[in-house]
C-alpha cells in the first residue's frame, strides 16, 4: 500500500474539508499516479470530490463508521478491521491512501511508498499529514525538482519506509 498526499510547510493537508491550495500539476500527477488503481479513502474525503462522487477510473474504499450512509460506486468498509478483507480481491493492485488526516495516521504503518507534493509555502489548516522529515521510519529517497505555477513553489517528492 502507498499514499499521495500535497502538504504544505507544516504538513498541513486542508481546511474546512477542502485542500490548501490547488495546483494543476499537482492534480495532473494525482491523476497519472492512481488512474486504474484502488484507493482508499475516508466519508469526508469522498464527499469533498466534485458531487460527492468517486473519481473515475479507480476503484474506491471507502472508511465510515456510519453503517447507513448511502454511498454510490464505492465500497465501504465500517471499520479498519474490515479493510484487508475488502482488499483481499485487489492484492495485485497498486492500493493508494488518499486521506484524509485520520485514514493517513491510522494506515500510515501500512504503506511502504509516500508520494509527497511539498509546496513551499503555509497556509491556514486545520488538518496535518504526519511529518515524514521527523519520523525515523521513513527516508527521503526522490527529491523532485522545485517548480513554480500562479506563484506557489512546489516539488514532487517520494518517501519510502524503511526495512
Amino acid at each position: 500500500m502507498n499514499l499521495i498526499v500535497a502538504v504544505d510547510e507544516n504538513w498541513g493537508i486542508g481546511k474546512d474539508n477542502q485542500l490548501l491550495c490547488r495546483i494543476s500539476a499537482d492534480l495532473k500527477r494525482f491523476r497519472a499516479i492512481t488512474t486504474g488503481h484502488v484507493l482508499v479513502l475516508g466519508r469526508k474525503t469522498l464527499e469533498s470530490f466534485p458531487n460527492g462522487k468517486p473519481l473515475p477510473n479507480r476503484t474506491h474504499m471507502v472508511l465510515t463508521a456510519n453503517k447507513a450512509y448511502p454511498a454510490e460506486g464505492v465500497t465501504l468498509c465500517h471499520s479498519l478491521e474490515e479493510l484487508p478483507r475488502a482488499l483481499a480481491a485487489y492484492r495485485e493492485e497498486e492500493i493508494f491512501v488518499i486521506g484524509g488526516g485520520s485514514v493517513y495516521r491510522q494506515l500510515l504503518p501500512r504503506c511502504k511508498k509516500a508520494y509527497i507534493t511539498k509546496i513551499y509555502d503555509t497556509f491556514p489548516a486545520d488538518t496535518f499529514f504526519p511529518d515524514l522529515d521527523k519520523d525515523a521510519a521513513w527516508t527521503l529517497t526522490q527529491k523532485g525538482e522545485v517548480q513554480e505555477e500562479n506563484g506557489v513553489k512546489f516539488s514532487f517528492d517520494i518517501y519510502e519506509q524503511k526495512g
